[in-house]
């Protein structure tokens, strides 16, 4: 099928002035820096965003640019809404009207399609998303496609974005139970086979990352069996796939999970396995992220040479910058998930107020709109100030999570909220403490 002409984007084009392509796209990536988001800009994605090609940026391009241009809307941008613009088959024009992705040849299959990207993607508000998520499985008159098409590869990588979007929004609690269906669907896809090779390899990536997506929102909801099955899940189909990203992002999680269950020899083990799987990806900051995995399992066996030459590797290789090939899930990764994951390090080796230095910066470095994150990280600085000897402040900070809890639901953050209570109670006479003791007894 011929491909149709992009529509430029002439308000983008307008937006970037006297700027040249190479100056606007350093100007990107400088705004990227502030709000502690990872982008790879360049004059080549600034040409391909004004010549029309790319017609809605992903979630992190979209964060910087709204930061750029704050009050304005995408659409103001002059990108087309989010859901007009489906996977990858939707960047190449446009389809029917509801669906921009390539005309299935029968009625019949495109009903099939329909239905299924509905039963991925359908749902309201992000507040009710993040309830619900609106994922629902297909029911007994529903059936999935003898063969699975270009669309339905896409529908997967699009629930993996929202559930990623909606757990930086809101946190890991409402959403697990919802987003185990669309898992299940997505290997019943992969079990029945695809109608090309290139199509089939696309399921298995989206299949994979939708598993440590899914395996993530129960690591941060508590379900550490349920975590750790769905990493497994993703790690196998990695294998199969020879997907060496999908593996490297499987062992990344992996290791975070053994760190958090106590098991932090697992923990190095999964981040070196991991590195091995990253070496040949050319993305500095994947290696440091598995770097500070490593570093955090080696402070849970309490060997700080071993810790200290691991987070030395991390900086080195973060200061390397972003690349192009930095996968799309490393979004969150910043000089403020760098400072948190540093500071964690620390607190294990016992070292509370060098932590806590770590995990400040980290709260003041994150952008508000990952609100789940800023919750965390305000959770570790009120946890290490506690064990720090600095209540006062410590009470502050837990004020600020307790703010938040409204929005984000995590378990996660309620349990180190907990954890900082109890530390606080021989503080109690202290104004400030009691009013934190009070609300959070209350909350």
């Amino acid at each position: 099928m011929a491909a149709f002409p992009h529509s430029p984007n002439s308000t983008f084009r307008r937006l970037r002035g006297q700027h040249s392509p190479a100056e606007f796209a350093a100007l990107v990536r400088r705004a990227a820096k502030e709000i502690g988001e990872t982008v790879s800009c360049d004059a080549r994605y600034i040409g391909r965003v004004e010549s029309g090609e790319i017609r809605c940026p992903n979630y992190a391009y979209e964060r910087v640019f709204l930061h750029m241009f704050p009050g304005r809307a995408l659409a103001d941008l002059g990108f087309s809404p989010r859901e007009s613009v489906r996977g990858r088959a939707a960047q190449r024009g446009p389809g029917p009207a509801a669906l921009s992705v390539p005309v299935p040849r029968s009625p019949s299959s495109a009903k099939e399609s329909d239905v299924l990207r509905r039963a991925f993607m359908a749902g309201g508000s992000a507040t009710v998303a993040a309830a619900t998520l609106g994922l629902t499985l297909l029911g007994d008159n529903r059936r999935l496609p003898a063969r699975a098409g270009e669309s339905e590869a896409a529908a997967v990588e699009d629930a993996v974005r929202r559930i990623r979007l909606l757990d930086d929004r809101h946190g890991a609690d409402a959403l697990y139970r919802r987003a185990s269906e669309p898992l299940r669907t997505a290997y019943a896809l992969l079990d029945a086979g695809a109608t090309r090779q290139s199509t089939e390899d696309r399921l298995h990536s989206g299949a994979g990352e939708l598993a440590v997506s899914v395996g993530w929102l129960a690591h941060d909801s508590g379900r550490f069996d349920d975590a750790r099955s769905h990493y497994a899940e993703a790690l196998a189909t990695a294998r199969v796939a020879r997907d060496a990203g999908l593996e490297a992002h499987a062992f990344s999680n992996m290791s975070f999970l053994a760190r958090d269950t106590g098991r932090a020899r697992e923990a190095v083990r999964a981040a070196q396995a991991g590195r091995r799987a990253a070496s040949s990806l050319g993305s500095p900051r994947l290696l440091a992220l598995l770097a500070l995995r490593e570093a955090g399992g080696w402070a849970g066996l309490d060997d700080r040479k071993a810790c200290e030459e691991s987070l030395a590797r991390a900086h080195r290789e973060f200061s390397r910058g972003p690349a192009e090939a930095d996968p799309e899930w490393m979004s969150f990764f910043g000089e403020a998930e760098l400072e948190s994951l540093e500071a964690r390090c620390w607190a294990a080796l016992g070292e509370h107020a060098r932590a806590a230095r770590h995990a400040r910066r980290a709260a003041d470095l994150q952008d508000p709109h990952f609100a789940r994150n800023v919750a965390l990280y305000t959770a570790e600085l009120a946890g290490d100030l506690a064990r720090a000897d600095a209540p006062d402040e410590a009470a502050w900070a837990g004020g600020r999570v307790l703010d938040l809890l409204g929005e984000v639901q995590s378990t996660r953050v309620r349990a180190m909220l907990a954890e900082t209570a109890t530390a606080l109670v021989p503080h109690q006479r202290s104004p400030r403490v009691g009013a934190f003791l009070t609300r959070h007894a209350s909350a």
